[in-house]
């Protein structure tokens, strides 16, 4: 299941803090501006919310960390997760099997920028879109809901990312352009 909130400005920060682990509060402290701690703490309020509907815990989650960086919930290895965020939205999903999820917002892109990380297929596409900037971050947060899901993360040549997976797994994606911001889903088949 996938919980977002895109109104990360409507809650009482200082109240919230109260209601996350030692470990989020202190990660979460750890962003330099008040908007950095509101994405980080709305991102795992929704964690919070996904575990109590979709398993009925109440506890504040605690993360372990695979050897490849990627976060667990201590004690409920059967519980997959994933969290996300960007300037106007955080986002967490929950499942029973491995997911990976990204949240970006739509902005300008430089064409350095498009060489670097799509493959010749993807960047002709972005080019002939009549919104290049949304099908830059669509693409985009493909490849990194995709690696997030793998829990390779952000690797030197993203160019083949989609291309190499393409069977393996699926995407879902949302775009908000009123918000102006995609998110994608990426899972196994």
């Amino acid at each position: 299941m996938i919980y977002i909130n895109d109104h990360i400005d409507q809650f009482s920060l200082d109240e919230a803090l109260l209601e996350i682990s030692q470990q989020r509060r202190e990660q979460a402290l750890k962003f330099k501006y008040e908007q950095g701690q509101r994405l980080s703490v709305a991102a795992y309020l929704l964690l919070k919310e996904g575990l109590r509907q979709e398993y009925g815990l109440t506890e504040n989650p605690l993360f372990g960390y695979h050897e490849d960086g990627k976060p667990f919930i201590e004690g409920h290895a059967d519980i997959h997760f994933n969290l996300s965020h960007c300037r106007q939205a955080a986002i967490c999903g929950v499942s029973h099997r491995p997911i990976g999820v990204d949240v970006e917002s739509i902005r300008e892109f430089r064409d350095s920028l498009v060489d670097y990380t799509m493959s010749e297929e993807e960047a002709r596409r972005i080019r002939q879109s009549a919104r290049p900037s949304v099908e830059f971050i669509r693409l985009w947060t493909m490849k990194e809901s995709l690696l997030k899901l793998s829990g390779e993360g952000i690797r030197k040549n993203l160019k083949d990312v989609l291309t190499e997976a393409s069977t393996q797994v699926t995407f879902t994606t949302v775009v908000n352009i009123q918000k102006q911001y995609i998110y994608s889903i990426c899972e196994y088949r």
